[in-house]
């Protein structure tokens, strides 16, 4: 179902507004409030996390939206593919040089104690759950409020970069790799071929940058930990 084929209704807008805050909302209270009066406790960033996927869930259903609606497909993999392909590769070559420059650049950085390709495929993994919530949600929601184009893209890229607040250099980055993954979901809904470059971004991203120019990824109240 396509999130604009009924055409504009202030009703449908106004509850994907409201979808859209819900979710948002969910995800700071992890960042800012379960990690700070929690502790960072594993079961209580679990249920937070698991409301919010039920949530989406249940929203889907009640809109009609179907699996393959959201983008968990294969027929359109190729094309979501070619569409993120250019600027991925142009990325990788800016960061790689930029890495070999300041000489810290180093592709076993994100794998720490672990085995690298386990750590890739945890990476992947959760580059599938940010995506379909970016994209497969809020992304479909914008597209209720202000239409397929620049409106709804910048809507997600900003978005993106505010759940990130406050690491600035990760502010940057996620809002440029928004408005890149929100513009190809637009054209090619395909949550695989976005989780598959999320993943393999932030590898060329850490890989790059030493983990104190990046303040070790943290976000929200962790950032100050």
């Amino acid at each position: 179902m396509n999130p604009q084929s009924a055409g504009p209704n202030p009703q449908s807008a106004a509850l994907a507004a409201w979808e859209i805050a819900t979710v948002v909302l969910s995800v700071l209270v992890a960042e800012w409030v379960v990690l700070s009066v929690a502790g960072g406790s594993v079961p209580a960033l679990a249920f937070v996390i698991l409301t919010s996927v039920a949530f989406m869930l249940l929203s889907h259903r009640a809109r009609g939206e179907t699996a393959r609606d959201v983008g968990w497909r294969l027929d359109n993999f190729g094309r979501a593919s070619r569409l993120i392909a250019p600027p991925m590769i142009l990325t990788t070559v800016l960061l790689v040089a930029a890495g070999l420059y300041t000489s810290k650049l180093d592709f076993t950085r994100w794998r720490g104690e672990d085995s690298l390709p386990r750590v890739l495929l945890l990476g992947v993994l959760w580059g599938f759950l940010q995506q379909y919530a970016l994209q497969g949600f809020i992304n479909r929601r914008a597209q209720i409020i202000w239409g397929r184009g620049p409106f709804s893209v910048l809507a997600v890229a900003l978005t993106f970069a505010l759940l990130h607040l406050p690491n600035p250099w990760l502010m940057l980055a996620t809002f440029a790799g928004g408005l890149v993954w929100a513009r190809a979901y637009q054209k090619e809904p395909n949550l695989l071929a976005l989780g598959l470059s999320h993943g393999l971004m932030t590898w060329v991203l850490i890989s790059a940058f030493p983990s104190a120019a990046l303040h070790n990824l943290r976000v929200g109240y962790k950032f100050f930990g």
